[in-house]
């Protein structure tokens, strides 16, 4: 990156350039081994006393003593994708939330409190998509109240790394006490080569309810109960793929997995050897809880899930499609990097002390 202006370094930032995305270069104290300098690229959260805070589009936050300064500018908003979906941070935020909707909500000016007995942080978690009408601290102390009534860990979900995202509350949940727990990428990619993938996808069953052996497989599926299968079940158009451990049991109905009267906490009759859930949602098809048995893996499972939830969701009008994968699971992320899906923003969770 160039900071010079006729080969001279220049610090071309300052306080009031807070909320703005900075490119800094600082000096580092390399032991008197000679000058060592790092590079910072991200929001300038803060400057206060000194010393300036800035947020990486991974969420990570790096403090900077303001006399380490060599460098710094201000830059534009991260680039445009150059491949797959055009899409605003704004409506993949309320995309993805549509996905894993909540049993119970409640307003906070621009923010929703989300609850669902705890089942995923997704639907247990503050949306926060605007102002809460109050200042943060008081807004945060009635997050923490609404939460403790139910018996629940106060969460709120912010998001880093796109034009509109939210590293200015990021820091402030830091400046309040509360820790980032879990991170995760939010990927998009256009539909249509997800369906073409080469798959066996009449191996697959396609239903519009999970059943109990889906249910066992799936790994967070750990309290069932009817919290959880009304999160699993919402969404605008909800679809489950199960590929069965016989064989011999194989095609693509979209009927029904069980009848009326079945309960669908029952024991299965055998696990399966993949799963997987699609939303459709208008031009979006967003993919998760797409799992596969350990002694069925490396034959492709998850690919043929995938590709068997495009093709029903291309079906529905659907064009781009949505996951979310942590940061630490790196066998799914090369295989949606295989897919053609590329980050679009991060997505954490920030857990009240």
């Amino acid at each position: 990156m160039e900071f010079t202006i006729g080969g001279r370094l220049e610090v071309r930032i300052t306080p009031t350039d807070v909320g703005k995305r900075v490119s800094v270069r600082r000096q580092t104290d390399n032991g008197g081994t000679g000058a060592k300098f790092t590079d910072v690229v991200g929001v300038l959260t803060s400057w206060t006393n000194g010393v300036l805070s800035i947020t990486r589009k991974s969420g990570e936050s790096v403090h900077i003593v303001e006399s380490s300064l060599v460098a710094g500018k201000v830059v534009p908003a991260a680039p445009a994708r150059r491949r797959g979906p055009a899409a605003s941070f704004g409506e993949l935020a309320s995309v993805t939330a549509r996905a894993w909707q909540p049993v119970e909500s409640e307003a906070l000016g621009d923010w929703r409190l989300r609850a669902a007995g705890g089942f995923t942080r997704r639907a247990n978690s503050v949306l926060p998509l605007g102002d809460p009408g109050l200042p943060v601290v008081e807004a945060l102390g009635r997050v923490r109240d609404w939460y403790e009534e139910r018996g629940l860990p106060a969460y709120v979900q912010t998001a880093t790394g796109a034009e509109g995202t939210q590293e200015l509350l990021c820091a402030e949940l830091e400046r309040y006490g509360w820790r980032r727990e879990v991170s995760a990428e939010v990927r998009i990619a256009a539909l249509a080569p997800v369906g073409d993938l080469e798959a066996e996808v009449r191996a697959v069953r396609l239903t519009r309810e999970p059943d109990a052996a889906w249910l066992a497989r799936y790994q967070r599926f750990a309290t069932p109960g009817p919290s959880a299968l009304r999160v699993l079940g919402s969404g605008p158009s909800v679809w489950f793929a199960t590929v069965p451990g016989d064989t011999g049991d194989t095609g693509d109905t979209g009927a029904p997995a069980a009848g009326p009267d079945a309960d669908p906490l029952a024991a299965p009759a055998a696990p399966p050897a993949a799963i997987g859930r699609c939303v459709v949602d208008g031009r979006w098809a967003g993919f998760m809880a797409v799992e596969v048995a350990p002694e069925h893996r490396r034959r492709g499972l998850a690919t043929t899930v995938m590709a068997a939830l495009a093709r029903r969701a291309q079906d529905e009008g659907a064009s781009a499609a949505w996951l979310q994968v942590e940061d630490d699971n790196e066998g799914a992320r090369a295989l949606y990097d295989g897919m053609g899906f590329a980050t679009h923003h991060r997505y954490h969770h920030y857990r009240s002390a």
